[in-house]
């Protein structure tokens, strides 16, 4: 269970927006109850801008690994060396295992977004790209169908490019509903063990719901808070690169 200050905190829509309502066509267990609240929400268009490469390690220095995430990913309030991709590069350079990072986190995308950027990320010939995406459909309750399409798009797409996938996974609150929280937290291990690729399981682990960890929206970590994203994270991209 998520602690409640993280489940109060995460009512506003990672990278600013408010919740809203369950996408048309969504199954009676994918939607929010009547009761949810409504907001109108301004969707991340499907030619959202695409982030410019943040390579902290030169050319040839090692394997590249692309982040395709969200305002986790971007590292929201921050600078860019402080969030956990960059951290994390860090991280593995100091242990004789250098990497080449591109963060293309963009605050505010869902699922679809990232797919519809897909094509840009695998233009850059990635080794892996780390998939951290969903806590924003999550947040706006749309169709869990869609999501987990998008998802396993995303891993396949990227897989017959040739590039290894991390898949990060998400927790979200029970405010649409215990049978909606439960099912989105439930489709990234499934999609996991399905298509068989290594799973991050709760990217938040140990930061979401700690005031001093977070910044003071409750929801974005602190540079520290990305310090522990990175050390949640590395175990498994760690694993990948030594392949």
């Amino acid at each position: 269970m998520l602690p409640t200050l993280f489940l109060s905190a995460l009512i506003p829509f990672l990278g600013g927006c408010s919740p809203g309502a369950p996408e048309a066509g969504a199954s009676a267990s994918e939607a929010a109850p009547s009761s949810a609240p409504t907001a109108p929400i301004a969707a991340t268009p499907p030619n959202s801008p695409t982030p410019t490469p943040a390579k902290v390690l030169p050319e040839g220095a090692g394997p590249l690994v692309v982040f395709l995430g969200d305002s986790l990913s971007a590292g929201q309030g921050l600078e860019a060396e402080d969030a956990f991709p960059a951290v994390l590069g860090r991280q593995l350079a100091a242990e004789g295992r250098p990497v080449r990072i591109v963060n293309a986190g963009v605050s505010g995308d869902t699922t679809a977004g990232g797919l519809a950027r897909l094509p840009w990320v695998l233009r850059q010939k990635p080794d892996v790209v780390v998939v951290e995406l969903g806590a924003n459909d999550g947040m706006r309750a749309l169709s869990l169908s869609e999501m987990e399409k998008n998802l396993r798009q995303i891993v396949e797409k990227s897989s017959a490019a040739g590039a290894e996938v991390l898949l990060v996974g998400m927790k979200i609150p029970p405010n649409y509903g215990p049978a909606y929280s439960e099912g989105f937290a439930a489709t990234y291990p499934r999609l996991a063990r399905e298509l068989g690729v290594p799973l991050v399981p709760f990217l938040l682990a140990g930061v979401g719901g700690d005031e001093e960890l977070n910044q003071s929206d409750g929801i974005h970590p602190t540079a520290e808070g990305h310090r522990k994203l990175a050390e949640t994270v590395r175990p498994y991209l760690e694993k990948m690169i030594a392949r």
